[in-house]
């Protein structure tokens, strides 16, 4: 198969787990959002600006749905119910090989240490493989993260061989090791 570009679809997205509804975002979340991004563990571990105010959401829902409507990215809310947002998922294009899929993800700190990242990864993982067809799915996590490296183990993710990709984030050079679950089967 060629490395040709992927387009990720453009129409709403909305994916259920056992316990968790993904769905998109809109305006009358910007409360919910400026509440996950303003936060320390978040800001540490993200390009996300800090402080994250209102001004800051809105422009971050205007690159979302930039990226979204030319098939770049998918963003969407974790709800328990299509609700509140509790967290974010995010699926898009790797920049390294197109048949790829990487995803990301964050969760609000008063909803922690539920297992919403680990399902939200899960679900959008299996979309990423049956509906994309992706050849692998992977996350991109910094040494250290380890609340990021425990949600990637628990949805099925192992560490690879691959050399570390480098990215900048906030005036500095973070060096991000990658994870893969490949069609559905965690990588032994």
């Amino acid at each position: 198969m060629e490395n040709r570009p992927r387009t990720l679809p453009v129409a709403p997205v909305r994916l259920a787990g056992r316990r968790i509804v993904l769905r998109e975002w809109d305006e009358a979340d910007i409360p919910a959002l400026i509440e996950m991004y303003d936060d320390p563990e978040i800001s540490r571990w993200t390009s996300v600006p800090s402080p994250f105010d209102a001004d800051a959401a809105r422009a971050y829902l205007g690159r979302a749905r930039e990226a979204r409507a030319v098939g770049r990215r998918i963003q969407l809310a974790i709800t328990a119910d299509g609700g509140q947002p509790q967290g974010e998922v995010l699926l898009f294009q790797d920049e390294l090989d197109q048949r790829d899929i990487e995803l990301a993800y964050g969760v609000g700190p008063r909803y922690r240490s539920r297992g919403l990242a680990s399902e939200a990864v899960a679900v959008t993982t299996e979309y990423a493989v049956h509906r994309l067809d992706a050849r692998r799915v992977l996350l991109r996590i910094e040494a250290g993260n380890a609340p990021s490296a425990a949600v990637a183990r628990s949805a099925g993710f192992r560490p690879t061989a691959d050399e570390p990709v480098q990215r900048e984030a906030k005036g500095r050079r973070v060096l991000l090791e990658t994870w893969c679950h490949r069609n559905g089967e965690p990588v032994s």
